[in-house]
């Protein structure tokens, strides 16, 4: 009966044990899946001064400038990791049309997190980089440079053995920079600013690898841009494909006279994450995507952000070889030259290079949509952020309740063994001499 109490205190004994190892780990895990506020800037100091001889008191007030935080090195991988042609460089095979054009005389602008001119394939290629920002005139997240890599990187197959290229390498870069992170500070004011100063600083093309919902400030800067005859292309947005009921239209993808994009995976359907509410006119690869970002390169990159590019490097290639064709024309153009539509969402299908600049078509009239209203933060980037807090939580929860398990069991046999031989060590039975009488 001693023992079977001995044996009840062990085991309670060792859930206590478990419980004050665990609960304070599970409470200090980082919530990494949201992130942290951005802090307001701070108030302007007041100082008073008291001059003499005069009696008063003069009240001063001294505005201190919000300190800049330093930009961050985006990750990346070297160039000796990128050993083979990405898949959607094979797909869309757009170095067969290098022979007519490689996209000289275009302007394209990227209105994103900037562009890293210090990049080898991107070096020479940004002719006027603007920071709307007001933090630095450079990319310090990453994503503005994997969609400029994916429109112009330089061909280095011959002198650097590297396989990655971009679809128009003789294009002209602009980099308006309206934002450092996935999500902007603003309510996207920036985003309808970047359009209207890239049409004024002459780009022939615009990408826009961002959404928001339908507001005044950008139906009227995507309407400038249609006045000026420059071509907007955009991602059509991305959904978190457990949440596709509820996703709604993006903009400016949405909006009439926009080229909008969706993602297709490597092996031919619709990428989950592509949003199948926003209008879409052809997809393009967005999904196991590589591209430059900081000083090298990155890979596994999803999302429709990716999917536009590839068709801004198109356009511009049409762009190039047809100068006199408008933004509707060549919309057009590479709406009828796609693959062939693949379900909802993916427009006219696969776009086509080749095809988009070589064939004999006729001008159509184009689709039209109605508009929303209400502004919200830009958005870039993939789909949303894995619950890293959750996940992390579970797993610890998961070993910690092993490890409560086997010191139970534990505790339940030893110390029932233990009591019976009053706590003394356990002896080995020694084998018999051959040689003992």
């Amino acid at each position: 009966m001693r023992a079977v109490r001995l044996a009840g205190l062990a085991v309670a004994g060792a859930l206590a044990l478990s419980a004050s190892v665990c609960a304070p780990a599970a409470l200090a895990l980082p919530d990494r899946a949201k992130p942290s506020p951005t802090a307001h800037p701070k108030s302007p100091t007041k100082s008073a001064t008291k001059p003499t001889p005069a009696p008063t008191v003069t009240k001063t007030k001294t505005k201190t400038a919000t300190p800049i935080p330093p930009c961050p090195t985006p990750p990346s991988f070297a160039a000796s990791r990128v050993q083979q042609v990405p898949w959607a460089q094979s797909r869309l095979d757009f170095t067969n049309v290098w022979n007519i054009t490689r996209g000289k005389g275009v302007t394209v602008a990227v209105v994103d997190s900037g562009i890293s001119q210090s990049h080898p394939q991107l070096a020479g290629r940004v002719v006027k980089s603007i920071d709307l920002t007001h933090t630095h005139n450079t990319d310090c997240y990453g994503h503005g440079t994997a969609v400029a890599g994916i429109i112009a990187a330089q061909d280095e197959r011959n002198s650097k053995s590297m396989p990655f290229v971009g679809v128009a390498p003789d294009v002209q870069l602009i980099s308006i920079k309206i934002q450092n992170q996935e999500q902007s500070g603003d309510d996207g004011t920036l985003l309808a600013k970047g359009i209207i100063r890239a049409v004024d600083e002459g780009a022939d093309i615009i990408n826009i690898s961002a959404t928001n919902t339908d507001y005044p400030l950008l139906r009227q800067a995507v309407e400038h841009a249609r006045k000026k005859g420059v071509l907007i292309v955009a991602s059509a947005g991305n959904t978190d494909p457990t949440k596709k009921a509820s996703e709604q239209r993006e903009y400016p993808a949405s909006y009439p006279g926009v080229l909008s994009v969706g993602a297709v995976g490597p092996d031919g359907p619709l990428s989950d994450f592509s949003n199948t509410t926003s209008r879409v006119d052809v997809s393009a690869p967005g999904d196991s995507i590589i591209s430059t970002e900081g000083d090298g390169y990155i890979g596994d990159l999803r999302g429709t952000s990716y999917s536009a590019p590839y068709v801004t490097g198109v356009a511009a290639l049409v762009k190039s070889e047809k100068p006199d064709l408008t933004p509707p024309e060549i919309i057009r153009r590479i709406v009828a030259t796609a693959d062939g539509s693949i379900g909802t969402g993916s427009g006219g299908g696969m776009v086509n290079p080749r095809e988009a600049v070589t064939a004999l078509i006729s001008d159509t009239s184009g689709p039209s949509t109605s508009p929303r209203t209400g502004a919200q933060p830009i958005n870039i980037g993939g789909p949303p952020p894995v619950d890293h807090r959750t996940r992390d939580l579970g797993a610890l929860i998961a070993v910690c309740a092993i490890g409560g398990a086997l010191l139970v069991g534990f505790a339940g046999v030893v110390v029932p063994l233990g009591v019976r031989r009053g706590w003394r060590p356990g002896r080995a039975k020694l084998p018999p001499d051959d040689d003992s009488t």
